[in-house]
C-alpha cells in the first residue's frame, strides 16, 4: 500500500515508521496536517495514518480533519491519540476519521484494521475512474492472485509490481518506482530497479501470458494487459 504517515514530534514516529516499511508499504511521511491535506490532493495513498501531537480538546485536529478526508478521495484515515476518553474519540471519527487507536499502540491491530478498512473501500484505482487490472494484488500476503492461482514475490517485487498496478497500460518513470519501492532510500541506482523487473518478468511469464511490463526508453516501464 502507499501509505501517508503523519507524525509531528511524536516519539513513537520511527517505530511505527519503521513497522511499516518492514511490512512492505510505500510510505511518505510529514510533519504536519497542512503537508497531509497537501499531499493527499497531489497524489493517490491507499491509508493515511495521523499520529495527533495534538492535546485535549484536540481543536486542531478536528479542524484539519474534515478537508484532509476531502483530499485523500476515499483512503481512509486511521488516527492515533494520547489518552483519550471515549467522547473524544467519536468527535474525531465524526470529523472524517475511520478508525481511532489511543497510546498503548498495537502495530498488529492497527495493520489488521488498515487493511480490513481497504477491504470495504473502493479500490484506490478505480477511485480514479481506471481500469481495474485482473490478476489482483494481495498486500497483506505479497501474492499476485489470478482465479485460484497465486503468485509469491519479494518485498521489493511486490513493491514494484504494486506502483505498476496503480496505472495499469499507462507510463510509469523510473523515479516514481524508485520513489515507491524504495521509500527510505535517497540514491538508488538504476541497475536495481532493472534487475527486480527482470526478476518479476521472468516470475510473471510463465502464469500470466497476458501481463507484460515493458520498457520505455529513457523513461521507465509500463506494465502492459494484452487481454484487453
Amino acid at each position: 500500500m502507499r501509505v501517508l504517515l503523519v507524525t509531528g514530534t511524536q516519539p513513537e514516529a520511527a517505530w511505527l515508521h519503521k513497522a511499516l516499511i518492514e511490512s512492505a508499504h510505500s510510505l511518505e511521511q510529514v510533519d504536519d496536517l497542512k503537508d497531509a491535506i497537501f499531499l493527499a490532493g497531489q497524489e493517490l495513498f491507499d491509508a493515511v495514518i495521523v499520529m495527533s501531537t495534538d492535546v485535549p480538546p484536540y481543536a486542531s485536529l478536528l479542524a484539519a480533519l474534515p478537508k484532509l478526508a476531502s483530499e485523500s478521495r476515499g483512503a481512509p484515515i486511521i488516527v492515533t491519540l494520547g489518552a483519550a476518553h471515549a467522547k473524544e474519540r467519536t468527535q474525531v471519527l465524526r470529523a472524517g476519521a475511520d478508525a481511532c487507536f489511543c497510546h498503548p499502540l498495537s502495530f498488529i491491530e492497527l495493520h489488521e484494521r488498515m487493511h480490513a478498512l481497504r477491504r470495504v473501500s473502493p479500490d484506490a484505482v478505480q477511485r480514479e475512474g481506471q481500469v481495474p487490472v485482473c490478476p489482483t494484488f494481495d498486500t497483506a500476503t505479497r501474492e499476485l492472485v489470478l482465479g485460484g492461482q497465486r503468485l509469491y514475490l519479494t518485498r521489493r517485487e511486490s513493491m514494484l509490481l504494486e506502483c505498476l498496478l496503480r496505472q495499469p497500460n499507462l507510463p510509469v518513470s523510473r523515479s516514481d518506482l524508485i520513489r515507491y519501492a524504495w521509500p527510505d532510500h535517497d540514491d538508488v541506482a538504476a541497475s536495481s530497479v532493472n534487475l527486480v523487473i527482470s526478476r518479476l518478468r521472468r516470475k510473471l511469464a510463465p502464469h500470466y501470458p497476458d501481463l507484460h511490463i515493458d520498457t520505455l526508453k529513457r523513461y521507465g516501464y509500463q506494465l502492459t494487459l494484452t487481454n484487453g
